[in-house]
C-alpha cells in the first residue's frame, strides 16, 4: 500500500499528521485529485483514550471466546488476542464491516432454436441457440454467512446466492420442450448456487451488529437467524409459470404467469405495468379467472401474425384413485402422495410443450419399464430433504475430494411417506435424476427389521403430514406430535413424542416448530431438534387450523372458514394475529397456502378447498412501499382464481432459492468455490448455544462494566516519532 500511486503521481495512502498534530493515515482519491480523507484505524475504535473510540466496534474486536460460557461476556485490550472471539485468521473483516449484501434470488435462462447467435467469448463463435439471461429477485437484505475457500483459510465470510438458475428450451417449431428447469451441479449438488462474497459495501458505522448473528435477547430474530445460516426462509422461493395443486379427485398445474419475460404473475402490480393490453384482458375479460383460453390474433392490422401471436393457456388436471392431500414438484417430476392410491411420481416435463396432448404422464414408455407407483394402504403425506433437483449418486468420494466438498445425508436418496395404517414407507428415488428412464422402477426400502414400512409399537398410526428437517422428521399422528431421527432413515429412532389434540401440520424456522391441531397453532422450542418443548405462550387459538407456511417474520395459517390467517412471529414467544382474510367471503374453505416472490412483489397461493385456487398479492410497490424490507407487512389482495376441477386441498412448496443447508447441517446446493460450504450444525451452535447446550443471548447495547483494561495500542503524537 505505501508504494501505490495515484496518476498525478502523489501516494495513494501516506501518513501524515492533523491539526492537533497526531499522527493519522490519509487515503487520497483515484479520481479526484482534490478529494482525500482520514482512514478509520482500528487502534483508535478500541482504545478508551481516544476521541475515536468507538465501544460497539471495541466489543466486537476484543471480545472474549469464553464470554458466553461464563456469562460475562468480557471484552478490552485485557483478553489476549489468541482467546477473542472474533479472531482475524477466524473471520474476514468484511464479515461485520459491512452494510448490505446484494443477493441473487434466481434468474431465468429461456433458450430459443434456431437463433443464429455470435459468441461473446470463445473467438466469436456462433451457436443456433440464442438465450437471454433474466434476473428474476435481487434482493439487499439476505445476510448469510459461511466458510470462505480453501486458499482463504476457509475462515468465516458472507455468503450470497450467486447463480439460482432455471433453464427452459423452445425448438424450432416453438414448442416449449422443457420449461424452467433448475439444473444440477456435477457433484450432484443443486445448481441453486451459493458463494462466499466480498459487498463492496464496508462501512464505518452502518455494519453488522451483535444480533445479525446471535440471537436477540428481545427474542426478535429467529426469521434472521434462518436467513443468517443458510437454512432459507420461504419468502424468496419460486412458484414458477404453474401452480401445482392437489385436489380431492387428482391434482392440477394451474397457469399463473406469463410466458414471457418477465415472466409476471396474471393481474400482479408488474403485469399491469409490463403487459397493460393483457393485464386488461385478465382483469376486465377474464374476470380475474385463470382458465384454458387462447390469446392472440392470427394477423394483426399489418397482417402479421408476430406482434399478437398465439399464446395458449391451459390448467392440466391429472386424475387420481384418491384424494391429494401432499404433492411436491422437483425438477421434471411431481412427487404425490394419493391416499388409497398410494405413492407416485408423475413426469411433466412436457407441462407447456404445445405438442403434447397428454402432458402429465405416469411414464413415457410402457410400464413394463418404467414404473413409479408405489402402492400403500392410504398415503396420507409425502415428504422430500430438498425440493431442488440433486443426485446424490455423483457425490462419490473421488468428487467430494476433487471439489473439497461435503456428502450428502443418506435421507437425501429418498421420498418419506406417512401412510394412517402402515406407518413410514421410504421410496429411493435417485433414478429419478439420473437420465435413465429404463431404470425407474420405485419400490419401497427394506428397513433394518426386515420390513418394508415402520411402525413400532403403532407410534405412527393415524399419520398425516410430516415435515422433513434434515435427518429429523416430524410427523403428526393420531397421538399428536412424533419426531424420528432419521440419521439412519432405514433404522428410524423415536426421538420425542408429543401429545396433542388432533395435530395437523407442522412447520420449522430455526429454533421453532409450529404446530396446527384442532386448538389453533402450537409452538415448540426445536432448539434441540430431536426433543420439542412446547412453549404455551406462543399459542394462538384457532377454530379450524389446517396447514400453514412461514414466510421470515409471518406465519400463513389456511384456516378454513375463516381463509388465510396471517401471524406476526417476529418474536415467536409472543405472536400478534396480523390479519384474518376472506376476501369478502369469498375465501372461506382454505386447506392449504404456499407463498413465494417474482420480481419485486411477494405472492399467495391459497389452496381454498370447494372455492379453488386463490393467488394474491401480498406486497407490491403500490399497496406496500417498503415491499424491498427485509419482511415488509403484507397487504393482501386479490389478483387471480381459478376453478379447480375438484376441491383443492394442497399446494406444491415453490423452489427454495435461499436454502443451501438443512437445520442438521445437511448441504444440498452447490458452492461456487473450492473448500468453500455452509456451516455444520455443530458449527451453527456455537453461534447461539454453550458447549453445555444452553440458549446464549446478546444486545446491541454496550455493558462497559464488562470491559477488560490492558495496555493495548498508543495513540501516537508527533512527539513520539
Amino acid at each position: 500500500m505505501a508504494l501505490l500511486r495515484n496518476p498525478d503521481g502523489k501516494r495513494r495512502f501516506e501518513w501524515t499528521e492533523n491539526d492537533a498534530g497526531e499522527r493519522v493515515l490519509i487515503q487520497r482519491s483515484i479520481v479526484d485529485p482534490d478529494l482525500q480523507w482520514e482512514v478509520s484505524l482500528v487502534k483508535d475504535a478500541v482504545n478508551r483514550e481516544s476521541p475515536l473510540f468507538n465501544p460497539k466496534a471495541a466489543r466486537a474486536k476484543l471480545m472474549s471466546r469464553t464470554g458466553a460460557e461464563d456469562g460475562t461476556y468480557a471484552f478490552g485490550p485485557g483478553i489476549e488476542p489468541e482467546d477473542r472471539a472474533h479472531r482475524e485468521p477466524d473471520m474476514a473483516c468484511f464479515t461485520c464491516h459491512l452494510s448490505w449484501t446484494t443477493s441473487c434470488g434466481g434468474c431465468h435462462l429461456p433458450i430459443e432454436a434456431n437463433w443464429k447467435t455470435k459468441l461473446h467469448r470463445y473467438g466469436g463463435e456462433t451457436t443456433r441457440n440464442f438465450a437471454t439471461y433474466n434476473p428474476q429477485v435481487v434482493r439487499d437484505q439476505m445476510f448469510q454467512i459461511g466458510r470462505h475457500q480453501t486458499t482463504k483459510g476457509n475462515q468465516i465470510a458472507p455468503v450470497r446466492s450467486t447463480s439460482a438458475l432455471v433453464l427452459s428450451s423452445t425448438n424450432i417449431n416453438r414448442e416449449r420442450i422443457y420449461i424452467q428447469q433448475p439444473p444440477i451441479a456435477s457433484s450432484g449438488f443443486s445448481s441453486q448456487a451459493f458463494a462466499p462474497h466480498f459487498p463492496h459495501t464496508v462501512r464505518l458505522t452502518e455494519t453488522k451488529t451483535c444480533t445479525d448473528c446471535h440471537l436477540s435477547e428481545a427474542e426478535d430474530n429467529n426469521a434472521i437467524m434462518a436467513q443468517l445460516l443458510l437454512l432459507g426462509t420461504n419468502f424468496v422461493n419460486f412458484v414458477g409459470m404453474n401452480a401445482w395443486v392437489g385436489l380431492d379427485n387428482g391434482f392440477e398445474a394451474v397457469r399463473v404467469t406469463e410466458w414471457d419475460e418477465p415472466q409476471a404473475v396474471l393481474g400482479s402490480y408488474l403485469h399491469k405495468y409490463a403487459y397493460p393490453d393483457y393485464w386488461r384482458m385478465h382483469v376486465e375479460d377474464n374476470d380475474r379467472e385463470l382458465k384454458d383460453w387462447t390469446r392472440g390474433k392470427t394477423f394483426d392490422g399489418d397482417l402479421s401474425g408476430e406482434t399478437k401471436a398465439f399464446e395458449q393457456f391451459a390448467n392440466v388436471h391429472e386424475g387420481t384413485r384418491d384424494s391429494v392431500r401432499c404433492l411436491q414438484m422437483r425438477g421434471e417430476y411431481i412427487f404425490v402422495a394419493e391416499g388409497r392410491g398410494g405413492f407416485r411420481v408423475y413426469d411433466i416435463a412436457s407441462i407447456a410443450n404445445k405438442g403434447f396432448s397428454e402432458r402429465i404422464i405416469t411414464a413415457p414408455f410402457s410400464a413394463l419399464g418404467h414404473d413409479t407407483h408405489v402402492s400403500t394402504e392410504n398415503a396420507t403425506c409425502m415428504a422430500l430433504a430438498t425440493n431442488q433437483p440433486i443426485r446424490p449418486d455423483r457425490n462419490t468420494p473421488e468428487m467430494r475430494e476433487m471439489n473439497q466438498e461435503q456428502a450428502f445425508l443418506p435421507i437425501y436418496s429418498y421420498a418419506a411417506i406417512t401412510d394412517s395404517e402402515e406407518g413410514l414407507i421410504l421410496v429411493d428415488i435417485n433414478t429419478m435424476a439420473d437420465g435413465e428412464f429404463r431404470n425407474n422402477k420405485l419400490d419401497r426400502a427394506e428397513f433394518a427389521n426386515g420390513a418394508d414400512a415402520w411402525n413400532e409399537g403403532g407410534v405412527l398410526d393415524g399419520a398425516r403430514h410430516i415435515h422433513l428437517a434434515g435427518e429429523i422428521a416430524y410427523i403428526t399422528t393420531r397421538r399428536g406430535l412424533v419426531v424420528l431421527d432419521l440419521a439412519d432413515p432405514l433404522n428410524p429412532q423415536v426421538a420425542a413424542v408429543r401429545e396433542m389434540n388432533d395435530a395437523r401440520a407442522s412447520a420449522i424456522q430455526f429454533r421453532y416448530l409450529w404446530v396446527t391441531d384442532a386448538e389453533g397453532v402450537k409452538l415448540f422450542d426445536v432448539t434441540n431438534l430431536r426433543n420439542p418443548v412446547a412453549r404455551p405462550g406462543g399459542a394462538v387459538p384457532l377454530a379450524n387450523a389446517q396447514k400453514l407456511y412461514l414466510a421470515r417474520t409471518y406465519a400463513y395459517v389456511a384456516a378454513k372458514q375463516e381463509g388465510l390467517v396471517i401471524i406476526d412471529i417476529t418474536k415467536p414467544l409472543s405472536p400478534q394475529v396480523y390479519a384474518k382474510e376472506t376476501l369478502g367471503g369469498t375465501m372461506t374453505d382454505a386447506e392449504d397456502v404456499i407463498v413465494g416472490t417474482t420480481n419485486a412483489s411477494l405472492i399467495g397461493y391459497v389452496a381454498d378447498g370447494r372455492n379453488g385456487l386463490k393467488v394474491l398479492q401480498l406486497t407490491s410497490p403500490s399497496s406496500q412501499p417498503n415491499f424491498y424490507g427485509f419482511s415488509p407487512p403484507p397487504k393482501p389482495e386479490l389478483i387471480a382464481w381459478a376453478r379447480t376441477k375438484g376441491d383443492a386441498l394442497a399446494l406444491s412448496k415453490g423452489l427454495d432459492r435461499d436454502r443451501a443447508v438443512d437445520e442438521t447441517g445437511g448441504q444440498m446446493a452447490v458452492f461456487g468455490r473450492l473448500g468453500s460450504r455452509p456451516f455444520t450444525r455443530p458449527e451453527m451452535e456455537k453461534l447461539f448455544l454453550t458447549s453445555s447446550g444452553i440458549p446464549w443471548k446478546v444486545s446491541d447495547e454496550v455493558d462497559m462494566t464488562a470491559w477488560v483494561a490492558g495496555r493495548g495500542p498508543r495513540r501516537r503524537v508527533a512527539a513520539d516519532k
